[in-house]
């Protein structure tokens, strides 16, 4: 890949090239959530993951060889990337020097972070001398309107959630999946840097100023002719006191047509903030869907999505029953069952 072939790429002025295999970097991960752009990769793009780098004190892995930055390059990556998140987005010392030592090791590099890589200057100097691309998928150099609210031709399907890190980028991953196993035209809408790393372009949504995100929403999905769906990747929550600017913004900007609620059950209480309990289903979904009416009066919920990761087989069973009783919608792991019932109700209800 090169610079110019990526709308969100942070180097647009610079030629190098880079791309897949990849060296996914964990560093000193504290625990599985704050390493979900590396497991994204490593479950939609296998193909793409040569192994995992991780620091002395990880806490997380996946099914990757170790190798050290040397190693990766001698075995064929071409790119680190630095498969991280956590809050703010930051790089820690630690993870400044490692990744001067993977550009001296020969390798580029991809980050999802907030920080963007050449502001630290030793990182910039390590590229600049070893010929390396820095990409950085939370940039956008592109110009955006604040959004419009006017009503555009086409389809689109917006995954929400009761918090952060429920799914919605792997439910939407699957609705893509499955609609085109049908034949149906669809297309993933990344608005996350995983997103991004994943389907080669998108917007980071949660970097734009605030006015402009709605707007953000609006130039990734301009509207479509041909029958098919824009599905768009959700972030954040309503009722996370964090970021429900950000998933408000997208709900507006978006003016879905259907919704799809995704939720991790028994989770204790929203991500990062242990004073914060996590919404009731029902009321999550009525607010989302009130707060979407203001753009897309007809929007209407069609599925629910469990993460089900830490529940036995019967357990995420009646997960998933409790849900459709409740909601009176279908209700799958994307993952462990498929999404096919919630295809099969999206199509039902928009059968033209």
């Amino acid at each position: 890949m090169t610079a110019q072939e990526n709308p969100a790429d942070s180097s647009a002025t610079t030629t190098p090239a880079w791309g897949a295999p990849y060296l996914l970097y964990l560093g000193n991960a504290p625990d599985d959530l704050s390493i979900k752009t590396a497991r994204g990769l490593a479950y939609w793009r296998p193909e793409w993951c040569l192994g995992q780098f991780r620091g002395p004190e990880c806490k997380s892995w996946l099914d990757l060889p170790d190798m050290g930055f040397a190693e990766a390059k001698a075995a064929g990556a071409d790119t680190m990337v630095l498969g991280i998140a956590n809050a703010g987005g930051i790089m820690d010392p630690q993870m400044v020097r490692d990744v001067v030592a993977a550009l001296d090791a020969g390798l580029n590099i991809a980050s999802g972070l907030h920080k963007r890589l050449a502001s630290h200057p030793e990182i910039a100097e390590a590229a600049a001398r070893n010929g390396r691309a820095l990409f950085d998928a939370r940039y956008f150099p592109l110009s955006i309107s604040v959004g419009k609210g006017l009503r555009r031709p086409g389809r689109r399907l917006l995954t929400v959630g009761t918090d952060c890190s429920t799914g919605k980028m792997y439910t939407t991953l699957a609705l893509e999946r499955e609609l085109r196993k049908r034949g149906v035209a669809a297309d993933f809408r990344a608005t996350g840097q995983t997103g991004i790393l994943i389907g080669g372009g998108g917007i980071p949504i949660d970097a734009l100023i605030a006015d402009f995100i709605s707007g953000g929403a609006e130039w990734l999905t301009p509207g479509r002719e041909d029958g098919g769906w824009d599905l768009i990747e959700g972030q954040g929550s309503l009722f996370h006191p964090s970021y429900a600017g950000v998933s408000l913004g997208l709900l507006h900007g978006a003016q879905p047509d259907a919704l799809v609620l995704c939720h991790e059950p028994n989770r204790p209480h929203m991500r990062g903030l242990p004073h914060y309990g996590v919404p009731d289903l029902k009321r999550c979904l009525e607010a989302n869907l009130q707060s979407a009416r203001l753009t897309q009066p007809d929007v209407i919920a069609v599925g629910v999505s469990l993460n089900t990761s830490k529940l036995s087989a019967q357990e995420a069973a009646d997960a998933c029953k409790a849900a459709e009783d409740l909601l009176g919608l279908p209700c799958q792991d994307p993952v462990a069952t498929g999404v096919d019932k919630i295809v099969d109700n999206l199509l039902s209800c928009f059968a033209s």
